[in-house]
């Protein structure tokens, strides 16, 4: 069985995520991490838990996602993983960060990119990969259909959806990417979104105020 840890991390309340299962092998998705004190909060649960991290992957490269990328990397000896259409937003990080007045460390580059349908793999866990943009230009997800949930990054929220005022950012094109690739997933699917708490598809469909008409 594949375990999902959520910690709420920096300015922006962002959900970094650590997937491990009884291997004990992990993979960090969007660690958030802002500080010190927030990369020990990190550091403790691996070490506790006996864990060894194998992946660091981005859903999506907004900075919020990104703050903890150099340390991630460098502390657990791992190359960054996104999707290639991710790389401009990527970039654009450091002039995000001015603008917002917060510090960030710089992201190393990435050592591979995703493509969409990979299977990603660690341990005896697979999570199939599904291209949902609209918040970004290239936003992933990651569905485990043996455990039945998907990390949507910043796509789908309790009750709300991602913004799409942000460059590459596009309502039609979300709101395609929850009706296409989400959806379909199943009601009962559980959503561990980028920011907030957890939720269902189903609940979603019947309850988002965004989504009216999208199924």
């Amino acid at each position: 069985m594949t375990t999902v840890q959520s910690f709420v991390f920096s300015p922006f309340q962002e959900n970094t995520y650590i997937l491990y299962d009884e291997t004990n092998e992990c993979i960090i998705i969007d660690p958030g991490c802002y500080n010190r004190n927030e990369q020990k909060i990190l550091e403790q649960f691996i070490t506790k838990k006996g864990l060894t991290p194998v992946r660091l992957i981005n859903t999506h490269c907004h900075l919020d996602h990104i703050f903890g990328n150099k340390f991630v990397s460098e502390r657990y000896n791992l190359g960054l993983e996104i999707h290639e259409g991710e790389l401009q937003v990527l970039d654009y990080a450091l002039v995000a960060a001015n603008m917002y007045g917060v510090q960030i460390e710089k992201s190393p580059n990435p050592s591979r990119f995703i493509e969409v349908g990979e299977t990603i793999s660690f341990g005896n866990t697979s999570l199939k990969t599904l291209f949902t943009p609209g918040h970004s230009p290239a936003s992933i997800s990651f569905f485990c259909k043996k455990d039945n949930f998907v990390i949507s990054g910043d796509v789908l929220f309790f009750m709300s959806i991602g913004r799409t005022d942000l460059p590459g950012g596009n309502m039609e094109t979300l709101l395609a990417s929850i009706r296409n690739e989400l959806f379909p997933l199943g009601d009962d699917v559980k959503v561990y979104s980028g920011h907030g708490q957890s939720t269902t598809i189903g609940f979603e469909k019947e309850n988002n105020p965004f989504l009216n008409g999208q199924y």
